[in-house]
Parts: C-alpha cells; structure tokens; sequence
C-alpha cells in the first residue's frame, strides 16, 4: 500500500505541476479569483451567475466559466494529492523502522504541501505576484523530488560504486538545474518569455540593454516595478536573457556530466541525463523561434519537471551502498532505542 501511493502520488505531482503551467500560460490563474472555492461554491457550475455577472463586465477579463474550470480542476486535484501525501506520511511513520521507507523525508512532505496550499491561496488573493506564483512553481517541483527519493527508496534501486568526483558533478548539475528552473520560473511569472523573440541574440545583440536591478526585484506588483511605475522593456529583457545565459551553463554542465556517467559505465544514466538535456533545449529554443504556442510553452515546462527528475535520481543512485546501509541501520537503531 505505501509503496503503491508514493508511486501515485509522484505521477499525480507531476499531472499538477504541468496542469498549473498550464493554467498559469492560458491565463487563468484568476479564473476563480477567491480561494479555496469559486465565489465561494464548490464549482463553477454552482457559480454560474456570478462568473456571468463578471463576464458581462469585463468580456477580456480573466474570468469565464473555461478558466474557472481549469483553475479548479487544478485545486481538485492538488486536494487529492495532499490527502495521499497525509496518508503516506501516517504509514512512513508507522513503517519508520523499514530501511526501504523515510519517515523524515514523508513526514516533512506534509509541512511542504500546507505551505503549497498557502501559496496557492497566496497566488489568487494577491493578484499573481511573481514572486508568490515563482514560490508555488518551486513548491511544486519541491514536492515532485522529495516523492521522487521516496518512491527511489521504496524500490530499493541499485547503487553503482563511483568515484567522488563523478557524485561530485552530479551535485553541480542538480544545483544549476534547480537555479535554473528558478529563472525559468521567474521568465514565466513575469511574462518575459516573449521579451528577445530572435535568436540565438536578443534584439539583435549579443549583450542588449537591460534593467536588471528591477527585473529581479522580488517584492512587487505583477508588471510593476517596486515604485510602482510600469516594468520596462529593458527588464523583461533582463529576465530573459539571464535564462537563456542559464541554460548555456546548464547545458556546459550537463555534457560533462552525460560524458562523465558513460565513462564511468553509467550509460543508462548518461542517456537519460543527455536525452532530457537536449529535448529541453530544443523546446526552449522552439518557444522563442515559434512565440510561445500553448503547447510548447507547456512541454517546456513538463520538461523542466522531467530534467529535476532526471537529476534527482542520478543524485540518488550515484550515493554510495555503504552510506545507503549505514543510513538504514541508523534508522533501526532509533526505531527500538
């Protein structure tokens, strides 16, 4: 039974995380513009009148009755998955001497998800925030990694033995992805996806004109800057550009580690890491050159999710057996202290 949730409670992350880029790219984050219901009914079926009333209002609005359903599709499914993730932790703790589960790791996921809700709430209350909305993206991935190590734990996967150096590049490729998807969450939230729409230059330039002391001003009103005065051009500029410069150091490091996995033996490993690499880029280099279709704006996104995962168990299986084992016996030990 543990083992069965945490492998549903990763695919359903993964669902939730795709389904609110989704949301989030087809504008309507602010479909039910109150939280945790529609207008305070169950669904927007239940709300109908009033999601009318403010059609009738503001035709171009955020709100109608399909961004309202895609909006709570999305809560309904997050709800599920934080009641799955309530029960995992109750049956890790009860299970916590098993050296195939982590307790700490489960019971921690609950305090992750309270907080995610509280971001979500956050998102639609606060109008879409960059900052909140980038803290909701994370939140999720968060989630989707830490389920990740259990469901890796609660299969008990091989452990090849490495050298440090290689576990070493394994770290550095999990940070600069992580950094990255923060950029790439920033690129997003700010709607400065669509800020260069050449490449491989932005305007022209190899190094264009950029307001970067306001792109990465984190505490300010959606399109505005911390004054108050509208976001520039300059600054969306800056936004994305410190993206793309992040996925050529991305990508650097990546191939190094691809190459450093296949002379190591890894090359199951190696394959995964370059393939979810190189369909990455690829989407991002296609969001630019087509302007941001729906579709690909959303695979981008899963393919962040992906290349998190990609890292996350690379970094998992390269720990060596014997920490694994001494881990596990630790456990025990404190279970019948």
């Amino acid at each position: 039974m543990y083992r069965r949730l945490v492998f549903i409670a990763l695919a359903l992350t993964l669902i939730v995380v795709v389904l609110g880029a989704y949301v989030r790219l087809s504008d309507a984050g602010l479909g039910c513009p109150d939280w945790p219901g529609c207008y305070g009914q169950l669904t927007p079926a239940h709300a109908a009148d009033e999601i009318a009333a403010a059609v009738a209002e503001s035709p171009e609005g955020p709100v109608s009755m399909h961004k309202a359903w895609k909006e709570m599709v999305h809560r309904y499914l997050a709800a599920s998955l934080g009641f799955i993730i309530l029960v995992i932790a109750g049956l890790a703790w009860r299970r916590r001497a098993d050296p195939s589960v982590r307790a700490t790791i489960a019971v921690s996921l609950v305090a992750v998800v309270i907080f995610q809700g509280l971001l979500g709430k956050w998102t639609v209350t606060l109008l879409l925030k960059p900052a909140i909305v980038t803290g909701h993206l994370i939140g999720g991935l968060t989630t989707l990694s830490l389920l990740a190590l259990l469901a890796l734990r609660a299969a008990q996967v091989s452990r090849p033995t490495v050298s440090a150096s290689l576990v070493r590049w394994a770290r550095i490729g999990l940070l600069v992805v992580i950094v990255q998807i923060i950029l790439g969450g920033w690129t997003s939230t700010n709607y400065a996806a669509l800020a260069c729409t050449d490449f491989p230059t932005c305007h022209g330039s190899w190094w264009p004109d950029m307001d970067m002391a306001n792109a990465f001003h984190v505490v300010r009103e959606l399109g505005m800057t911390a004054q108050g005065d509208m976001l520039s051009l300059q600054a969306l500029t800056a936004i994305h550009w410190m993206h793309r410069l992040g996925a050529l150091v991305v990508t650097g490091v990546l191939l190094v580690l691809a190459l450093r996995l296949a002379l190591a033996g890894q090359r199951g490993m190696a394959s995964a890491v370059f393939a979810a690499l190189a369909v990455q880029v690829s989407l991002g280099i296609a969001n630019v050159v087509m302007s941001l279709p729906l579709g690909l704006a959303v695979a981008h996104n899963a393919g962040a999710a992906v290349l998190l995962l990609t890292l996350v168990v690379v970094n998992e299986r390269l720990v060596p057996a014997r920490a694994w084992d001494l881990a596990g016996r630790r456990n025990d030990e404190n279970a019948y202290a």
